[in-house]
């Protein structure tokens, strides 16, 4: 008995939802620069920003974010980490500033400070990073950009500059107001020349509230009304975040999935397919092997099946280039995972896919870790890279092509290019390397 034609099509459109709420929510292109600065030499430590760093990241990361991190960063650190920043936002879709640590406002200009920074008069103050050049880095983004600073606490360095101050100054408590530029959201700890609390837990309590309402699949306005409404409530009405908005319609960071169903619309002649050359043209690009070579195949076939291998060869090929001796540049005190690396991937059999164990050489150098395998004939089938922060803790990009007895996703054929990223935690310890998953497999590190 067949069933009838309703209940069919309700049962096939439960079925989309469910597999679209297993997709990412969003296609766009999004980079968020994350520091945390508490280890600070010549004034009050600060508790609560290596945590803040840490787990603002993760969040941002789970959310589609390309996110680059420093924690504790010296004055180069800090400047280096925000010129790539730029680099990134210039060709991202949305843009993300997030600052926990020490901040002040002078003459109205407010600055963030590195861990290393002095303040003896006014020309120390080169020393700091202006909040408003992050602004401008900002609006390099093409659809929604967003800076949040935690970072209206009580900095005893602004006393200092005060005193020695050789001409009239406004020195306030705080930070000074920002007003959003269109497209961008502004969100302080708390309202403009106060200063916020750095509370008594693993986080401050504005970070506290971002991170329980940020991933919540809300319009991203009412997202920061709750984490000011948070912050307000649970500090007993005392401190009220400083929000400003000033972007137009609705941006969803994990926004809610919805299924349409319309007509039927009469059968158009069929168009031309923009992806029906672009296997010949990865082929030869990959046989090519040039940066040039992966740029052009994204030029010509940004949306198709290799347009995401290609991305990473290109950030691969980049990398590579940074670790030239004339172009490196240190951006966290990772030195001491510098050296050759094991690596054992494991594979457990899942269903029809074949498990398998396989072993790779790495190398860090300059926090910088690269490890491949190549098949018999010298052709590279999977390279993992990444940036390893003084902590350990990071996350890995992994990219390759299936073999013939490869564990492979979704049943692919030999040949096909796949990419997936692992939470990874490097030990200094000699031999003591930490098991981390990746989908079905495991990613193990030992050093030598």
């Amino acid at each position: 008995m067949r069933a009838p034609s309703g209940i069919l099509r309700q049962f096939v459109l439960a079925l989309l939802a469910f597999w679209l709420s297993l997709a990412p929510a969003s296609a766009d292109t999004r980079v968020a620069l994350v520091i945390g600065n508490g280890a600070y030499v010549s004034t009050a430590q600060l508790p609560n920003p290596s945590h803040d760093a840490e787990d603002v990241a993760s969040s941002l990361r789970r959310s589609g974010f390309e996110v680059l991190q420093g924690i504790d960063l010296r004055q180069a650190d800090m400047q280096d980490l925000t010129i790539r920043f730029a680099r990134a936002a210039s060709r991202a879709d949305v843009a993300m500033f997030y600052y926990s640590g020490h901040a002040m406002q002078y003459n109205g200009v407010n600055y963030l400070m590195p861990v290393d920074a002095v303040l003896t008069d006014e020309a120390d103050l080169k020393r700091f990073v202006r909040v408003d050049d992050i602004v401008n880095d900002l609006q390099q983004a093409k659809n929604l950009r967003i800076l949040v600073l935690d970072s209206c606490r009580d900095n005893p360095l602004a006393d200092m500059l005060k005193r020695s101050a050789t001409r009239a100054a406004s020195i306030g408590r705080g930070l000074s107001k920002v007003e959003a530029p269109r497209g961008t959201i502004v969100s302080f700890s708390t309202q403009s020349g106060q200063v916020a609390a750095d509370g008594s837990g693993r986080n401050s309590p504005y970070t506290t509230a971002f991170l329980k309402h940020i991933e919540e699949p809300q319009e991203i306005g009412d997202v920061f009304r709750d984490i000011s409404s948070d912050v307000y409530d649970n500090s007993g009405k005392t401190q009220l975040p400083e929000l400003s908005l000033s972007i137009i319609g609705k941006f969803y960071l994990n926004g809610p999935v919805s299924v349409t169903v319309a007509p039927a619309a009469p059968q158009a002649a069929p168009k031309a397919d923009p992806c029906a050359a672009a296997e010949a043209h990865w082929k030869a690009a990959d046989s090519i092997g040039t940066l040039a070579a992966y740029e052009d195949h994204l030029a010509r076939f940004p949306n198709c099946i290799f347009a995401t291998l290609a991305k990473a060869r290109v950030e691969g090929l980049k990398q590579k280039t940074a670790l030239a001796p004339a172009g490196n540049v240190r951006t966290t005190d990772s030195k001491d995972f510098d050296g050759s690396w094991d690596v054992t991937l494991n594979c457990p059999t899942a269903g029809k896919a074949q498990g398998f164990t396989r072993g790779l050489a790495g190398t860090v150098a300059n926090g910088v870790f690269h490890a491949e395998a190549q098949n018999q004939n010298g052709v590279n089938r999977l390279e993992i890279d990444g940036q390893i922060p003084a902590n350990g803790k990071t996350t890995l990009s992994a990219r390759g092509t299936t073999g013939a007895s490869t564990y492979t996703l979704n049943n692919l054929p030999p040949g096909s290019p796949y990419a997936f990223t692992v939470d990874a935690q490097f030990d200094r310890t000699r031999g003591n390397g930490k098991r981390n998953e990746a989908r079905a497999c495991n990613l193990v590190f030992v050093k030598r």
